[in-house]
């Protein structure tokens, strides 16, 4: 198959789509069929759920193409239903490649025409992260007190971020989740958006695919007094309330990450960063 006829067929992959939604743009297409010479699958009538597939219609280039389009989580899925799919889904190529996008610099590094289990390498890599990431959540949950933290461990979060050198990747994997606090999707956001410079388009997506576009925070911050003209202003206690998608979109004029950003200066006092209760 050509890549313009798989990229059309099976999408990139951070459009996450499952295994269902393959087989089917795959083998609903007769005149797909017919050009490649590919019998419909047919389902195995006993004791077999909805994503039980027979793989013997499909040749093995077919077959990893398929997988090759998955994330993890799926591919990971994909490799239960069957032995043979479990060989396919554990396939060097499909780790390699894995590897590759999530760590390039990793990679660059271990690169190696001998090298074997990638996948084992891949889950290693992996696990360390998930270790990481789980002592950034325990310091957020330690200092957060009634949904609320402070700019000095706000910052601090996202500087150990940076000292273990946390990829685009890590981050959507490990905290852009619903199931986790607000404050850690923002702290992964402004992480990949200021540290990383990742493109807005992409985040935007992760949010999406996480399900927390919809999430809210609210940033509370008081600035000193100053002189005009002679006057002393006194000092101004101001909140703004944002959507995480419009940091990303700047809707929100970069306000909201400048306070935050700047939150340990003589510039802004007491910053102060809120969960905005959500559905």
């Amino acid at each position: 198959i050509s890549k313009q006829t798989a990229k059309s067929k099976f999408g990139p992959r951070c459009k996450n789509p499952t295994i269902e939604h393959i087989f089917s743009d795959l083998l609903v297409s007769h005149k797909f069929r017919t050009e490649h010479k590919i019998p419909l699958l047919k389902k195995k009538k006993n004791h077999m759920n909805q994503s039980d597939y027979s793989y013997s219609s499909l040749s093995n280039d077919i077959a990893l193409k398929i997988a090759s389009s998955l994330e993890v989580p799926d591919l990971s899925s994909l490799g239960c239903c069957s032995r043979v799919w479990r060989e396919i889904c554990g396939s060097d190529c499909l780790w390699e490649s894995l590897v590759k996008e999530r760590w390039p610099l990793l990679y660059e590094a271990v690169k190696d025409p001998n090298f074997k289990d990638w996948r084992g390498f891949y889950v290693k890599q992996h696990e360390e992260k998930k270790g990481q990431a789980d002592s950034v959540i325990n310091l957020v949950e330690q200092c957060s007190q009634s949904d609320s933290l402070k700019v000095i461990d706000y910052l601090h979060a996202i500087r150990s971020l940076k000292t273990m050198q946390f990829g685009f990747r890590d981050v959507q994997m490990l905290l852009l989740k619903q199931k986790l606090n607000v404050l850690l999707n923002l702290i992964g956001l402004h992480y990949c958006l200021n540290i990383l410079q990742v493109q807005a388009f992409c985040i935007a997506e992760a949010l999406r695919s996480g399900k927390i576009v919809d999430r809210q925070v609210c940033v509370k911050w008081r600035q000193p007094r100053r002189w005009v003209y002679g006057f002393r202003i006194r000092d101004g206690y101001h909140s703004r309330c944002v959507y995480l998608e419009d940091l990303v979109t700047g809707e929100d004029d970069g306000e909201v990450l400048t306070v935050l950003e700047r939150g340990a200066t003589h510039e802004f006092l007491r910053v102060q960063v809120f969960v905005v209760n959500y559905p």
